[in-house]
């Protein structure tokens, strides 16, 4: 399945149109999403640094999910329940929309550096 590519045309105060620039694409399809995303996380936390999901997301411009409101934080949690990332805290977002909110940190657990060792 192809990758869905939106764009969003905000007006401007004045009423102009800016130029419109893609937003990430969109899987349709959470399994594929999810073998897509999977190894980026993966080989993050490995590496043992805290990390929040848009900031793996972000540098390696990875697609949303069908759902993002539902499936970036199910992932994380399966991640978290497969023994790979555990919690560490909280920071602010670094993604535009989010106007600096509280997101959750995580950090790469022994076993996933383990498993990127073997």
């Amino acid at each position: 399945m192809k990758p869905v590519v939106t764009t969003i045309e905000q007006p401007a105060l004045d009423g102009s149109i800016p130029a419109s620039t893609p937003s990430r694409r969109q899987s349709e399809d959470y399994e594929t999403w999810l073998a897509d995303v999977w190894p980026h996380f993966i080989a993050t936390a490995a590496n043992g640094r805290t990390f929040t999901c848009y900031e793996v997301a972000d540098l390696h411009k990875l697609p949303d999910p069908p759902n993002p409101q539902a499936h970036w934080g199910r992932l994380m949690t399966l991640l978290k329940d497969e023994g790979y990332i555990r919690t560490a805290g909280w920071a602010c977002s670094d993604r535009p929309t989010a106007h600096h909110s509280g997101v959750r940190t995580w950090r790469g657990t022994a076993a996933a550096r383990r498993d990127a060792a073997a």
